[in-house]
């Protein structure tokens, strides 16, 4: 199967070389990668540009957006200014991130995963981060859930959901979105894959309500916000999250922020997720 991959990235000096040298070292190699350097005020470029000279399917993309970073709008929109340079000959296309390492035959697997179901839409592993030397599972999700770390896409899936929404809440509408096309999405736990910067270290206060806006935006309802809140807060072990988040809800709300499915899909998402929840409380 045809890889290709776009990796958003900004003031990664310290990590992308060991990102791109995981991914050239691939059992099964990717056709393209292409890497959106946004507004990095560190080495970034000069460092996938010693890359780009080594491996001519690594290419280098340069563009400046505001410097502010925050998790959503900015990371999709590099996304796709890298996307704009591929042509359409691609079976998979994949978003990752650039501080990981992978294990040499993530790709591979990945491919197996898609050959082997051809309903399988999204597939992807398990980020770990270093904690006292050991590697272990960033749990912050649920096992069903591909972090937007390293997602891959098969192409007729991607088209199906309309890509990726601009906006925070993008990596869980993509797969509810899948779903609702009748696309399975198929974590695989024994990929797991080197996370080098935990989730969340450059996010500041402002973030944190965006993230309450994402759970409007795709139409959850407030006792549906309320409980995914709760969940994501203690997962990240400071229960203090949970104001943040429905403060963030209710801001947007007030402003009616633009939602990121159609009332049909947010319908599905709430009876998908209902539905999640009675299994987890009866099983």
């Amino acid at each position: 199967m045809k890889f290709y991959i776009v990796i958003p990235a900004h003031n990664e000096a310290s990590f992308i070389e060991k990102t791109l040298l995981s991914l050239v070292s691939q059992t099964l190699l990717p056709k393209k990668i292409v890497v959106v350097d946004d507004h990095s005020t560190d080495t970034t470029s000069e460092v996938v540009s010693r890359c780009t000279e080594k491996f001519p399917f690594i290419h280098l993309v340069k563009i400046s957006s505001e410097d502010k970073h925050l998790p959503g709008s900015k990371v999709i929109n590099a996304f796709y200014r890298g996307f704009e340079m591929l042509d359409d000959d691609y079976d998979i296309i994949c978003k990752f991130d650039a501080d990981l390492i992978f294990p040499e035959n993530y790709l591979e697997k990945v491919s197996e995963i898609f050959k082997n179901n051809p309903k399988c839409g999204m597939a992807g592993g398990f980020c770990t981060i270093e904690k006292k030397g050991n590697w272990e599972v960033e749990n912050l999700t649920n096992k069903d859930h591909i972090r937007g770390a390293l997602k891959a896409y098969r192409k007729d899936c991607f088209k199906d959901i309309g890509g990726l929404k601009r906006a925070m809440g993008w990596d869980t509408a993509d797969e509810l979105l899948a779903q609702y096309h009748n696309w399975k999405v198929i974590t695989e736990p024994t990929l797991l894959v080197k996370h080098l910067k935990p989730t969340g270290n450059t996010y500041d206060k402002a973030a944190r309500y965006t993230q309450g806006e994402a759970f409007y935006a795709l139409r959850y309802g407030f006792w549906l916000t309320a409980i995914a809140s709760a969940k994501l807060a203690f997962k990240k072990e400071n229960p203090l999250l949970i104001i943040d988040y429905l403060r963030g809800y209710c801001q947007a709300k007030r402003k009616k922020v633009e939602y990121l499915v159609s009332s049909e899909e947010g319908k599905f998402i709430r009876t998908y997720r209902w539905k999640k929840i009675r299994q987890k409380i009866f099983n």
